[in-house]
């Protein structure tokens, strides 16, 4: 039997990581606001993902993981002071069933999902255990399986898209940047980076790309990427016969979510930046392997997303980078069967598309 909420409860989500994971959860944080306006809602992430989750209006607080193990005693002990109500644990791995606990909240939820590769961890700390078949979980996006919390604690889900709120100065800062308001056509930006080097779609198809939006369309193109994809970014503009600007300083999120904004349309890989464009409001062309698209899709409306037919076959050995493990998303270069006529054609469609 489930226990009433308070009118302003205290409420602890976790959600240690990526950055993409972070900023989806802007519609779960939104419903919860609006049912609760005056509740205070803390956000437990990775010390890396906190200033993504900062972004959220709707939080009250960020709390990250402590980085050695002297903090962890002082750490648990804060947690439990903050007497938290309610705890959506929804990574439910050992160490966030431990926090889980800890809180002392008297509601703890996780989902309880049917899949092998995903046990349930620590059941019995947990009040509320809400089961999600493979099924379903696989044929949702990340929101809907985000939301699946909210008719648990009885709250309405009256917001299903994710918005991200932009600062103002940033916004200026890279109007600038990108020289708004030009007499050329569109603007596109490419984000060609991936936390896995399988996915990425050949530098040489990237600069076919955007040859083609520039000689073709008359459309700006620039390229934007992390401090670990600057590799990437010099390889497409050293193939590229146009020229491509790189936008090359480091950018904090809210300044990336920012820069996304200027553009008509942002061509990048399933990624934490093809999430962050979305939320920005900025329409994405997401090229996809074997990943499940799904679930991790851009939000909104407006998007193309393009993937392989899936299974697809494998590509000779001598034609890779490495060995490929079909069975695998983060190891399988299914990318690579999507041609540049493809891609090219998915920009075409968004820049011809109204808002």
């Amino acid at each position: 039997m489930s226990v009433s909420p308070p009118p302003s409860p205290r409420l602890l989500v976790i959600r240690r990581r990526y950055l993409g994971d972070i900023v989806v959860l802007g519609s779960l944080l939104r419903n919860l606001r609006l049912h609760w306006p005056a509740g205070r809602i803390s956000l437990l992430c990775d010390r890396a993902y906190a200033e993504a989750a900062a972004l959220h209006r709707d939080l009250d607080e960020v709390i990250y993981f402590p980085k050695r193990a002297r903090e962890w005693p002082g750490f648990l002990r804060a947690l439990r002071k903050r007497r938290f109500t309610h705890v959506l644990d929804i990574d439910n791995r050992d160490k966030t069933a431990l926090f889980t606990l800890v809180s002392g909240a008297p509601e703890r939820l996780v989902l309880q999902r049917d899949h092998p590769r995903f046990p349930l961890r620590h059941g019995w700390v947990y009040t509320r255990k809400i089961p999600i078949t493979r099924e379903w979980h696989d044929s949702h996006h990340i929101t809907d399986i985000y939301h699946q919390f909210l008719p648990a604690l009885g709250v309405p889900i009256v917001v299903r898209h994710v918005h991200m709120e932009l600062n103002e100065q940033d916004v200026s800062s890279m109007r600038r940047l990108v020289g708004g308001g030009g007499t050329r056509g569109a603007k596109v930006v490419v984000h060609p980076g991936s936390r896995s080097a399988y996915r990425l779609w050949p530098a040489e198809r990237f600069a076919a790309v955007c040859d083609r939006l520039q000689d073709e369309l008359d459309a700006q193109v620039f390229l934007v990427g992390g401090p670990g994809e600057h590799r990437i970014i010099e390889e497409i503009r050293a193939k590229a016969a146009s020229h491509l600007v790189a936008i090359e300083q480091r950018l904090s999120v809210s300044e990336l979510a920012a820069l996304f904004a200027q553009f008509d349309v942002l061509l990048a890989h399933d990624s934490g930046p093809m999430h962050v464009a979305a939320a920005a409001g900025t329409r994405v062309v997401a090229l996809y392997g074997s990943q499940n698209a799904t679930i991790w899709r851009p939000a909104g409306e407006g998007h193309v997303v393009l993937q392989t037919h899936l299974p697809c076959p494998c590509f000779p050995p001598d034609q890779l980078p490495g060995p490929c493990q079909k069975d695998d998303s983060y190891f399988s270069y299914c990318v690579r069967q999507i041609d540049v006529e493809t891609v090219f054609n998915a920009v075409v469609q968004v820049l011809k598309t109204e808002d």
